[in-house]
């Protein structure tokens, strides 16, 4: 089964680098930390999110794709790998 929402990830990829680039610059210019910390704090909202999705997905395709091919125990310990790094 193929991703349907790898466009939407890219795009908020996209959004969140060029959003980074703005918080370097802040960085540079010196504008006041508390600024540049709200600018930090939407950023991780922002990948937070993108992960939502992108998990999302994985769940409703590669997933259900491994339960097809009967191997749902390796997808399974994969993703529970992938969040344990994820979440912490």
């Amino acid at each position: 089964m193929p991703h349907t929402r790898t466009v939407k990830v890219t795009n908020r990829l996209a959004r969140i680098e060029g959003h980074v680039r703005s918080i370097r610059t802040m960085v540079s210019e010196g504008r006041p930390c508390p600024e540049v910390l709200v600018q930090i704090a939407a950023a991780r909202a922002a990948l937070d999110q993108a992960a939502r999705v992108l998990l999302e997905d994985h769940l409703e395709h590669c997933i259900v794709e491994a339960n097809d091919r009967g191997n749902i125990t390796s997808a399974i310990g994969e993703l529970k790998e992938a969040l344990d790094r994820f979440i912490g």
